[in-house]
Formats: C-alpha cells, sequence, structure tokens
C-alpha cells in the first residue's frame, strides 16, 4: 500500500485544500499521472500519483484542508 502524502510547499506554507480528484476510490491511478489539485493561499497545483495501482482509499475528500506529511490518498499498487 503506497501513501500519498503532502509533500513539502515551499516557506511558510503548511497547509493546501483538496480541490478536486482527478481519480476517484476504485479507479487506476498512473504513475506520474495528475492524482489531486490541491490549492495553498498562494497557488493552485496538481500533485502526480507516486505509482501505478488502484486508488482503495481516499483520506481528505475534496474541501479538506491537509498539512504537510498527512496522508491524502491510499494506492495498492500493482
Amino acid at each position: 500500500m503506497i501513501k500519498v502524502v503532502l509533500p513539502e510547499l515551499g516557506e511558510g506554507i503548511v497547509k493546501a485544500t483538496v480541490s478536486y480528484w482527478f481519480v476517484k476510490k476504485g479507479e487506476k491511478a498512473r504513475e506520474k499521472e495528475d492524482l489531486v489539485e490541491l490549492a495553498t493561499d498562494k497557488a493552485t497545483f496538481n500533485l502526480p500519483s507516486p505509482c501505478t495501482g488502484m486508488i482503495s482509499e481516499i483520506v481528505c475528500n475534496e474541501g479538506d484542508s491537509a498539512g504537510i506529511g498527512d496522508v491524502l490518498a491510499l494506492i495498492e499498487e500493482e
């Protein structure tokens, strides 16, 4: 099981809000393709999938805030 975590975002930025999941629970994510759109006070960006596999759980839903290092989703790697 691979954990998708919120990475370091830059100086002074400690959290982001999940805007949109491109891949839903039970769907297949492909490595390096956009997985989730995140927004901070300064920017909006897409986080790519770290591996290819099925999304087994979405921990942070659209509209939820997450801190650096928080788990956003779990992927069952192929």
